[in-house]
């Protein structure tokens, strides 16, 4: 470690961020670019609000606190990356004289003049990312309560920055969080009780705390207290279904003592529970932590009684000094995952279309989750299901939804994302709602006229060698089918294919012919006229009544691309249920 100033310096790392948990971005107007600044991004600089240090001991080593820093680009689009474009990073640690001191990591791109530490960077890319860690420990001499200030800007010919300023405080409050013993196995209707309990082992008192909890759609907290705030992304196909509460409880709450809820928080399991997670961490309570936590989002007052914290341990003889951050923010917080016994019915839906040779028709495919569970990959991210579609035979799609990508007729992947293919594997977000799913349209050019072609419509795991949905009690409604000029009758229970226990067989992929020449299929851009469509896409008697109707071959695996976790799914149109 090498020192840079008496009272500066800078270690670039980005490892802190998860652990403080604080993330703030500043408003203020960026500095000054190039002359088609409009045209370019605008990177947002930021950090904790606030940072707590450890005061100077009286004898050994100052401890240190790290503080993260990080840079967002709102406006950027995923996969719009630039590795290129360097920009550097301006730390002016002019406002810590007195107060800290720091040290700049070996391995950190700094140069050091002074009070300001100038670090270089590369790439103008999407979203939020770590930039750096400052290194800060009291300065000697400081005292409990001096307070300084850490100014970061930005510079760069492929951006403009806003600027972030945080606040260095001597001293503060150390509230730790208790963790509790919850029974993980549960089943719907469970109900559990939770006392939350904390301790500050700071160096001053909390004025006041604030209680944060957020949990998710399987959860709920059925009383809704007077001095508490609630928001439920919950609005529409896109919520995630998780509730966050943030609590301002009143009080001093002092040095060395412990601390619990007058009366336990009541979680319970509700019916739609299945895989869960409830999360509960204690701040000291301000505007600007206050701010921080609702991020914009709009939240609504309890109307309950007051939800009050009281002693459990005699405090320590401790001094009220100026507000500052907390000294440990990393036991702030804890996290629980609850397992329910409990199923979900996704049921798959085809449609009933037709039209002339050379013409296109519209179908609209998908699933709909019957519940009673929602089911969340919450920890991994990962993909809930995959709707696995095969062309009918004398058919070519022309258009498809975006998340939707080309596959092999096996089933794997598929290089070749331009042309169309004789299969597709569009797969979920990593949570899908019990009142939720996927529609997806897609548009056919009727190739061949064929009476009564069919495709299969399937709603299976992520995973093509592992189809089973391991919570869907009900396989045999898994599969539908798109059928392509159908006579009655012709391809629902007990039609030529419902029973079978094999799909319909695919129609041929010109990229894997001998020749290597697309077929008379192979134009990916609408065209023709529109065709006549026979049905709404609400299953209209087109669902499989055998669950081997499945796959068809699992010899390749599907490499599906499912990085991005949005919380997709859409609510079924009336019309499905005619």
């Amino acid at each position: 470690m090498t020192p840079c100033s008496p009272r500066s310096a800078l270690h670039r790392a980005a490892g802190s961020l998860a652990a403080t948990g604080l993330l703030a971005a500043a408003t203020l107007a960026g500095t000054a670019a190039p002359a088609h600044a409009a045209d370019l991004p605008v990177l947002v600089l930021g950090g904790p609000a606030e940072t707590a240090l450890y005061p100077y001991p009286r004898s050994g080593e100052p401890e240190r606190s790290t503080v993260g820093f990080t840079v967002d680009n709102p406006g950027g689009e995923e996969g719009d990356e630039d590795d290129e474009t360097e920009f550097t990073v301006t730390f002016d640690l002019s406002g810590l004289a007195g107060v800290a001191d720091a040290a700049v990591g070996e391995n950190a791109d700094c140069e050091v003049t002074g009070a300001k530490a100038v670090c270089t960077d590369r790439g103008i890319r999407s979203g939020l990312r770590g930039i750096g860690d400052l290194l800060l420990t009291a300065a000697e001499g400081s005292e409990e309560g001096d307070t300084g200030t850490i100014t970061v800007t930005g510079r760069s010919k492929g951006a403009t920055f806003t600027p972030f300023t945080t606040e260095v405080t001597v001293g503060g409050p150390d509230l730790v969080m208790e963790e509790l013993p919850f029974k993980e196995r549960t089943k719907p209707g469970d109900k559990q009780q939770a006392p939350i309990t904390f301790t500050n082992r700071g160096t001053r008192d909390a004025e006041g705390v604030l209680l944060g909890l957020v949990y998710s759609r399987g959860l709920d907290i059925p009383e809704r207290y007077s001095n508490c705030a609630y928001t439920e992304d919950d609005a529409g196909p896109r919520g995630s279904g998780r509730t966050t509460v943030l609590c301002s409880v009143p009080g001093s709450f002092e040095v060395g003592a412990t601390y619990t809820l007058e009366t336990p928080l009541t979680i319970e399991a509700t019916t739609r529970a299945y895989q869960d997670t409830f999360v509960y961490s204690i701040h000291e309570d301000s505007a600007d932590r206050r701010g921080d936590r609702r991020a914009g989002a709009p939240f609504e007052r309890g109307d309950g009684s007051v939800l009050r914290a009281v002693p459990v341990k005699a405090p320590k003889t401790g001094a009220a000094v100026a507000r500052g951050g907390d000294l440990a923010p990393w036991d702030n917080q804890h996290e629980a995952d609850f397992r329910t016994e409990n199923t979900a019915d996704f049921v798959a839906y085809g449609d009933r279309v037709s039209g002339a040779e050379g013409s296109t028709v519209k179908a609209d495919l998908g699933f709909r989750n019957e519940g009673p569970a929602w089911i969340g990959h919450l920890r991994s991210g990962e993909a809930v299901a995959t709707l696995d579609f095969t062309v009918p035979r004398g058919a070519t799609v022309t258009a498809k939804p975006g998340l939707c990508r080309a596959a092999t007729a096996a089933g794997g992947h598929r290089e070749d994302q331009t042309s169309p293919a004789p299969r597709y594997l569009c797969p979920t977000t990593a949570a899908v709602r019990d009142d939720g799913g996927l529609d997806l349209p897609f548009e056919l050019r009727i190739d061949e006229a064929l009476v009564g072609a069919e495709g299969a419509v399937t709603v299976r795991a992520p995973w093509l060698q592992n189809p089973k949905l391991p919570f869907d009690p009900e396989p045999v409604n898994n599969t539908a089918y798109l059928v392509l000029n159908g006579e009655s009758g012709g391809s629902g229970p007990g039609g030529p294919t419902g029973g079978s226990g094999q799909p319909p067989t695919p129609a041929p992929d010109p990229a894997e012919s001998p020749s290597g020449a697309p077929g008379p299929s192979a134009s990916a851009t609408p065209g023709g006229s529109a065709g006549t469509a026979g049905g709404s896409g609400g299953g209209g008697g087109l669902a499989a009544t055998g669950s081997s109707a499945l796959i068809a071959s699992g010899a390749a695996t599907a490499a599906l691309a499912a990085g991005l976790v949005l919380f997709t799914a859409a609510r079924r149109r009336a019309a499905r249920h005619d």
